[in-house]
């Protein structure tokens, strides 16, 4: 072969594999931090790509952040914590059907001097109270993130109206991870999804203060993104994913998804939650 075809056959295989990557199937979900953070993404992509071939492609933000990528038709799927939110997505057309997913549990974080007196009390309310009376550090994620949302709820429960002009309360704009590491910085309070505190508890001077509390269960969520509101959506690929997660080989993975022998999320697809 002469060098010349030589290069013209390479030319050719290049371009069939570039085309064969082309027209691999993908999805983009818009998602949780604390779904990537904790490593449960890492986790499930690859084996549902073995099982389906599809591609995972995830945006990770707070969850008011994700609904309004979905919003804007820029993923293909949305899987985020906040069931009101996910219901009104749904209920203005650019959700399909909201499904449940997976729980865990928050938890009340903070140093080991516990400077507001409340390691071990069971009722969170009660500890966001003795908080602001004591004026203690406390580290918001302050980012329309699930877990900001159900902070709010339970300050608002607590009957108080926090705001960033407090000098012990810091709303930082960002992630759980940068939440975490901040208030381990500050020696401050935080409140965090136990995923991801899970995933991170060995880089940091934290430790659990308030768990249990009925009012600290967190609920995942998965829908598809509108088609007929956006065309481009990729539905076949977008249900391939929600179907897996939430039929019996990807709730099996979600099981087994451990960390040092701890489970970060349990898996109840088919409830009403």
């Amino acid at each position: 072969m002469s060098f010349r075809a030589a290069i013209l056959t390479l030319a050719l295989i290049l371009a069939a594999a570039s085309a064969a990557r082309a027209q691999q199937p993908s999805i983009l979900v818009a998602s949780t931090t604390s779904t990537q953070d904790s490593g449960l993404f890492g986790h499930l992509l690859p084996l549902f790509k073995a099982r389906t071939g599809i591609d995972v492609k995830v945006v990770a933000q707070g969850t008011g952040q994700a609904l309004d990528t979905a919003r804007r038709g820029d993923a293909d799927v949305v899987f985020v914590h906040a069931k009101a939110q996910e219901e009104k997505f749904v209920a203005e057309g650019y959700g399909v059907e909201r499904k449940p997913v997976m729980y865990n549990d928050f938890l009340l974080l903070g140093p080991a001097s516990d400077p507001a007196g409340v390691a071990g009390v069971r009722d969170i309310v009660a500890a966001m109270k003795a908080i602001a009376a004591k004026k203690a550090p406390f580290v918001s994620r302050g980012d329309r993130s699930g877990t900001h949302l159900a902070e709010l709820k339970l300050w608002s429960e607590a009957g108080l109206d926090v705001s960033a002009s407090e000098p012990w309360y810091r709303a930082i704009g960002q992630g759980m991870g940068a939440a975490l590491n901040t208030a381990s910085a500050m020696q401050a309070y935080v409140l965090a999804d136990r995923g991801t505190w899970l995933a991170w508890k060995r880089g940091g001077d934290l430790r659990p203060i308030v768990e249990g509390d009925r009012r600290l269960f967190n609920q995942y969520g998965i829908i598809l993104v509108s088609p007929t509101k956006h065309p481009h959506v990729k539905r076949a690929e977008g249900q391939a994913f929600i179907d897996w997660l939430t039929g019996a080989e990807g709730q099996n993975a979600i099981a087994g998804y451990r960390i040092g022998g701890e489970p970060l999320f349990f898996p109840n697809a088919g409830t009403a939650n």
